[in-house]
């Protein structure tokens, strides 16, 4: 019979995890009297998104089989490293992501400047364009995407709708000034990620709905054009400070090919007030959060 060693299961390393990382690392306020020196199981379950009891029976070990999902979303809020993270995965008995498949996972070097970019809306997609975090800023300039189910946060399937039931990824209106370029841009980019990740079943799966079930994307793959992502400009029905025009860059990561997408405003101008303006203000009462 074999034995775990004492603080080398599941529970105790995510425990050990969660007491070491700084909540200013994680982008929380530093409050003086504060007994934990890490995260609080509170803190740890809202940056996961899970449920503090689901943290408190990890941690005890009465759950000891999380998702892959839970388990990436655990690894990204704990900020671990490459080797830590696949280790989370063993702990729960998952066979930790291969090469050439996509990697949802935040090296902690990244998460650390997306954290200290404080209120700019910033968020990071997978090479499949799957959204895999966001920062306050996003929310209020977008809405929460956790309103829309965990599937639909893609926004290649946002884009290109399927289901007639579909749920918008942004949940007040968003244009662009170049729609159709920008449209040709990510079916494109799609593409280079097919070769890049060729053994990837979530992508094959995406790129299989989109070309059965939307006849836009369909024309564009066929066309075979590979392209890199470009700029866009884009402009936000915001309900509560009205109009916003945003530039929205890409900035691409080479080794995991995860996607910062980080919406600014012109300095100085009346867009750049509004931006500012929605962090603080949110979204109006009655808006679906």
């Amino acid at each position: 019979m074999t034995t775990t060693p004492p603080a080398a299961g599941l529970g105790a390393m995510i425990r050990t995890w969660r007491n070491r990382l700084p909540p200013s690392a994680a982008g929380l306020p530093v409050v003086r009297k504060r007994r934990a020196v890490g995260l609080r199981r509170e803190e740890l379950a809202d940056l996961a998104g899970v449920s503090v009891d689901y943290v408190v029976r990890l941690e005890q070990g009465r759950a000891t089989t999380p998702s892959a999902s839970v388990v990436a979303s655990l690894a990204r809020a704990l900020q671990l490293s490459t080797a830590e993270r696949d280790h989370l995965y063993r702990l729960a008995q998952i066979v930790p992501p291969a090469d050439g498949t996509i990697r949802d996972h935040l090296p902690p070097g990244m998460q650390r400047v997306l954290v200290r970019l404080g209120d700019v809306p910033v968020a990071v997609f997978a090479a499949d364009w799957q959204l895999v975090w966001w920062n306050h800023g996003w929310a209020a300039l977008l809405g929460d995407p956790l309103a829309s189910p965990p599937r639909m946060r893609n926004f290649a399937r946002d884009r290109f709708p399927v289901d007639a039931d579909h749920t918008p990824l942004a949940l007040w209106p968003v244009t662009e000034t170049d729609p159709d370029t920008a449209d040709a841009a990510l079916v494109c980019d799609l593409r280079r990620a097919t070769g890049r990740f060729p053994r990837d079943s979530r992508l094959a799966t995406l790129v299989r709905d989109l070309n059965a079930g939307n006849e836009k994307f369909a024309e564009l793959w066929a066309t075979g054009e590979v392209t890199a992502n470009r700029e866009v400009h884009k402009r936000v029905d915001h309900p509560s400070v009205g109009p916003v025009t945003v530039d929205c860059d890409v900035l691409t990561d080479g080794d995991t090919e995860l996607k910062i997408v980080i919406m600014t405003a012109a300095p100085g101008s009346e867009d750049e007030t509004k931006l500012q303006l929605t962090t603080v203000v949110g979204p109006p009462a009655g808006t679906r959060n």
